[in-house]
């Protein structure tokens, strides 16, 4: 008698789901330079920005793994927390073109994003183009 209304309750409850992580921040790239004449340096600015009720855990790890096209190299191809200029995590880092043409800029990241609840590892990578001109 108990089991067909049980059932119904438990098929009709709602789930407890998890949000989703990428929802509780945003990784920006405003700032960085969007052209740079051959030869010169520009600034790639990384920015994880969380949202409301999360934050980047300053326990966990956290490195960013830097690469280029195109000519455009960096000085540091690795990065960690304390290489970050501000709380939330922002790094400005500079980078060196070579020929004109079309530059791109890779950033591997890996990272902890936290609530109250949870810490869940986020792995991005972000991809920025640069005019060299």
């Amino acid at each position: 008698m108990f089991k067909p209304l049980l059932l119904a309750l438990l098929v009709s409850a709602p789930a407890f789901a998890q949000p989703d992580v990428a929802s509780l921040y945003e990784l920006s790239t405003a700032g960085s330079s969007p052209s740079v004449k051959a030869g010169e340096k520009g600034t790639l600015v990384l920015e994880i920005k969380p949202k409301a009720g999360a934050h980047v855990s300053d326990e966990a790890p956290l490195k960013i793994e830097l690469s280029g096209t195109g000519g455009a190299t960096f000085q540091k191809q690795k990065l960690a927390l304390a290489d970050a200029v501000s709380k939330p995590p922002r790094f400005e880092v500079p980078f060196a073109t070579g020929q004109k043409g079309k530059a791109s800029l890779e950033a591997k990241l890996t990272f902890f994003i936290c609530t109250e609840q949870s810490c869940n590892r986020q792995q991005k990578t972000v991809s920025v183009p640069v005019d060299v001109n």
